[in-house]
């Protein structure tokens, strides 16, 4: 039975909250994609049945994963309309990361599914976003009732709850090689066009309403997710883009290959103590210790070029905040600089893959780091862009 639908169809999706919702053999998912067809129709050949490739040191696992119970494109307005009507559907999960957030299509098409529930079973229903946005809920919500009609604005603000969350699975792009690697572990006569690959580490945390009841995941529902927030947003996807961005100077390509360079590791920890100071999180020492053993297992090829994109949607959130406090502090941590200048320097070499690369890249061919920050637009972007003395370390630091 069709329990939750998603929007935002891919491999994070499957390796995280697909993988959760097995864990309730009632529950399934209608999932849509704006992306591919291939995909959707890869899925239904195989039921919506496809493995998780778990990679550790120990050796690979499969993981069959049979949640998906409809894969449909984001084309098929008749199916996603009839999904979201349905009274059996609680939940609506989203990963359209943080840029879809500020996409006029994908909020179109969230309020279109909600227009749909509202004149169809009228039922409540819980929207969870996933992705690494701190307070997402509220952004949410805030991006749907700013466009919404207010016939439909008053429906969302009295039948649907947004529930901010925390979501945590390093899943690096499938390779032909990973593809390889599952037709040899699968038994005979059983085929997969359309595994994960992902890690044996999952989280997630969640905090907000449930009008009909909290699902079936083995999750970890809080009053607030802000501090989980900021730990995960600041030191693992803060180390990320870190490295994102310093390791391919440094001949890596990458997180296991950058984690091993003596230098990008001591940026890391220089960046990881610069957090901790404004973090307020309780075992932070014991986190550091787990994302050093994850970052560094051969098995997960996760891929530098893949974390360095979209870095005007990042760096703003990952990286600043923690830098204007530090700046306020008096402090230039190392590792803070680094990765700006790491950023400034992906701007200016090569093809960079980023909503924002037409004015980004001007700016820092012509401006350097002030002209970057100026251009970012966001509070501590422009405070930044008028610090005479990270400005300057910034610059030095870019090659």
């Amino acid at each position: 039975m069709i329990t939750a639908v998603h929007l935002g169809l891919g491999a994070f999706h499957r390796a995280h909250q697909a993988a959760y919702t097995a864990a309730d053999p009632e529950a399934g998912i209608a999932a849509y994609t704006f992306r591919s067809t291939a995909l959707p129709e890869a899925l239904t050949a195989q039921g919506g049945r496809y493995h998780l490739l778990i990679r550790s040191d120990d050796g690979p696992e499969l993981r069959e994963i049979a949640s998906i119970v409809r894969a449909r494109p984001g084309t098929d307005l008749e199916s996603w309309r009839r999904d979201l009507s349905s009274g059996s559907v609680s939940v609506l999960t989203l990963t359209i990361t943080e840029a879809g957030y500020a996409d006029p299509a994908t909020i179109g098409r969230v309020l279109d599914g909600l227009a749909a529930r509202r004149t169809g079973s009228g039922a409540p229903i819980a929207l969870v976003p996933c992705d690494n946005l701190p307070g997402n809920g509220s952004v949410l919500r805030d991006a749907l009732l700013r466009v919404a009609e207010p016939g439909l604005g008053a429906w969302i603000d009295e039948h649907v709850g947004f529930v901010d969350t925390v979501v945590d699975r390093i899943t690096p792009a499938t390779t032909a090689d990973d593809l390889t690697e599952v037709a040899r572990l699968l038994p005979r006569g059983v085929r997969d066009d359309v595994p994960v690959v992902t890690e044996p580490f999952s989280e997630w945390v969640l905090a907000g309403e449930f009008p009909h009841g909290r699902p079936a995941w083995p999750a970890r529902f809080v009053d607030d997710a802000a501090p989980y927030a900021r730990r995960k947003l600041w030191f693992l996807n803060g180390a990320h883009s870190l490295l994102a961005y310093v390791g391919p100077s440094r001949g890596a390509a990458t997180v296991d290959e950058a984690v091993r360079d003596p230098e990008v590791a001591r940026l890391m920890e220089s960046w990881w103590d610069a957090a901790a100071r404004h973090a307020r999180v309780d075992c932070l020492d014991d986190y550091r210790g787990a994302l050093r053993t994850r970052f560094a297992q051969r098995g997960i090829r996760h891929r530098l070029a893949q974390i360095a994109r979209d870095g005007s949607a990042k760096i703003p959130a990952r990286i600043l905040p923690v830098l204007a406090l530090e700046r306020a502090a008096g402090r230039l941590p190392d590792g803070a600089v680094g990765a700006l200048a790491g950023w400034v320097a992906h701007l200016r070499a090569g093809e960079v893959h980023d909503p924002r690369a037409a004015d980004l890249v001007p700016a820092a061919r012509s401006g350097g780091a002030r002209a970057v920050l100026g251009a970012l637009g966001s509070p501590d972007a422009i405070a930044l862009a008028g610090d005479d003395e990270l400005v300057r370390t910034v610059d030095a630091s870019a090659p």
